[in-house]
């Protein structure tokens, strides 16, 4: 229950309990030390009225009085302890262990052998057996006291007996307990104020930490810090400061926080500038070309148209990507076409013929081609612009397209240095986070993860000759092409 009340509340109370507990466990003691000592009272005061029934009754034993021996005994017996009531009672005995005379004729009646046999709680010893005094306690703590009479020349003439039942040493439990219960309750009355007082104010500083822990996250991080009290208790001074340490590794851990989230703000946005230049770039030399062409070749009208729809379907595809990274935006491509893979052998032929490099496709079409055109232009050109730097100067390239029902596959193949699989991981990792230039082939595995496809190496064993590399993408062959440009994620 108790750890259940705030402080200002157990602290009074539990300084009332001990208060209370330590009052009781005291007075206990006190009352069995008043018990110890009302028994010995006891015991000292029967041993007393032995010793005056002794003096006086050795001439009533030589005379063998029993009258004046019945009379001295009525006498002796309002002196022993709880006599009225029955609990102690006291005889005068001949050398025999025979009674002359007793305090309670009913249980020590004249002539009756006391010692020698059974008297209530007690087997007695002989009278021939006794020397000296003698005290006896039963397994009900009955007291029994023999104590012999001697003559003026030594002899044995007779004795006191006296017995003492257990109730005449109980003591007064609730004379003893008054005080006790008197002084707990001045205790408690005393001390619920003084430990209620004392209570609210060792809880005052703890209530205030305990508060200021609560806003952590509520409010600003400078004022929680400000809410933390000053204290001159030790114990309490090392919580508030390292709750103050705590708030402090907080702000900074918050403003390292800040900082990095806007560092990766500005890094996925130079990221996603170089991403959009890049595939902005892509096609724009081949444009670029196609214009030149018109310009020299125009009047033919079969070139002109040609060339016309080149740069129709190239800006088309810029505008579908750049669409694409727009928050929100929904953009419904059309599918791959033939034209489109025209397109792309046009659109690389500048950057080829810089590098001497001949270019060469062949397409298996077993079904209808239903991938989105602009993703895979992209890919494919791409692929294509890597494998021209890659063969460099009058290196060959070679791209396959092959479509089923299941996917439309990929294969770009080119002569300069061989790629692995660990190779291309390591050559993407570095163009998607380290070059700002560089974004083909991270591009391509993102668009493959993201359209459920595959980007990848082929073993060196499944290279054909004379080729060193070969570059295998595909994706899914389906009908719904919402295009989603993985570089604006």
């Amino acid at each position: 229950m108790l750890p259940r009340l705030p402080y200002r509340i157990q602290i009074p109370l539990g300084l009332s309990l001990a208060v209370t507990l330590s009052v009781l466990l005291v007075s206990a003691v006190a009352a069995n030390i008043s018990a110890v000592s009302a028994r010995q009272g006891v015991v000292t005061t029967v041993q007393r009225v032995m010793d005056l029934l002794a003096a006086q009754g050795r001439p009533l034993l030589m005379a063998d009085d029993t009258w004046r021996a019945y009379e001295l005994l009525r006498n002796a017996a309002a002196l022993l302890p709880d006599a009225e009531s029955g609990y102690s009672r006291a005889a005068i005995l001949d050398a025999q262990g025979l009674c002359l005379a007793g305090s309670d004729p009913t249980r020590l009646p004249t002539g009756v052998r006391v010692l020698g046999a059974r008297q209530g709680s007690f087997d007695l010893p002989a009278a021939s057996a006794l020397t000296g005094p003698q005290s006896l306690e039963a397994a009900n703590h009955n007291l029994a006291l023999i104590q012999p009479i001697r003559s003026d020349d030594a002899q044995v003439v007779g004795f006191v007996f006296a017995e003492v039942d257990a109730a005449a040493f109980a003591p007064d439990w609730a004379t003893l307990a008054t005080p006790a219960l008197v002084g707990a309750a001045l205790a408690v009355i005393v001390l619920l104020p003084l430990g209620w007082f004392a209570g609210r104010r060792m809880a005052r500083p703890v209530a205030q930490i305990a508060q200021c822990i609560a806003q952590i996250g509520k409010i600003d991080l400078a004022q929680v810090q400000a809410l933390v009290p000053e204290v001159s208790d030790p114990e309490l001074n090392r919580i508030s400061g390292a709750v103050r340490r705590l708030l402090a590794e907080m702000a900074v851990r918050q403003n390292n926080e800040q900082r990095a989230l806007s560092a990766e703000r500005l890094a996925a946005v130079g990221r996603i500038t170089a991403a959009v230049a890049h595939e902005i770039n892509n096609p724009l030399a081949g444009l670029l070309t196609a214009v030149q062409t018109l310009r020299l070749h125009g009047e033919a009208r079969e070139t002109r148209e040609r060339t016309v729809g080149l740069i129709e379907r190239g800006l088309n595809q810029i505008r579908t990507m750049t669409t694409a990274l727009l928050p929100q935006a929904r953009v419904e491509d059309r599918s791959l076409s033939v034209s489109d893979l025209e397109d792309v052998l046009t659109l690389v032929q500048a950057s080829a013929s810089m590098h001497s490099v001949s270019v060469e496709m062949a397409t298996h079409i077993e079904a209808e081609l239903l991938v989105p055109s602009s993703t895979f232009r992209q890919v494919m050109l791409n692929l294509l612009l890597n494998a021209i730097k890659a063969a460099g100067d009058g290196g060959r390239v070679h791209a396959t397209l092959t479509c089923t029902r299941e996917r439309v596959l990929t294969i770009v193949e080119n002569t300069g240095q061989a790629m692995s699989s660990e190779d291309l991981q390591l050559k993407y990792m570095a163009e998607g986070r380290h070059d700002p230039h560089g974004f083909g082939l991270w591009i391509c595995r993102e668009i493959a993860v993201r359209c459920g496809g595959h980007f990848d190496a082929s073993e060196a064993a499944d290279v054909r000759t004379p080729f060193s590399t070969s570059l295998i993408f595909w994706l899914p062959n389906q009908t719904q092409h919402e295009l989603k440009n993985p570089i604006a994620d």
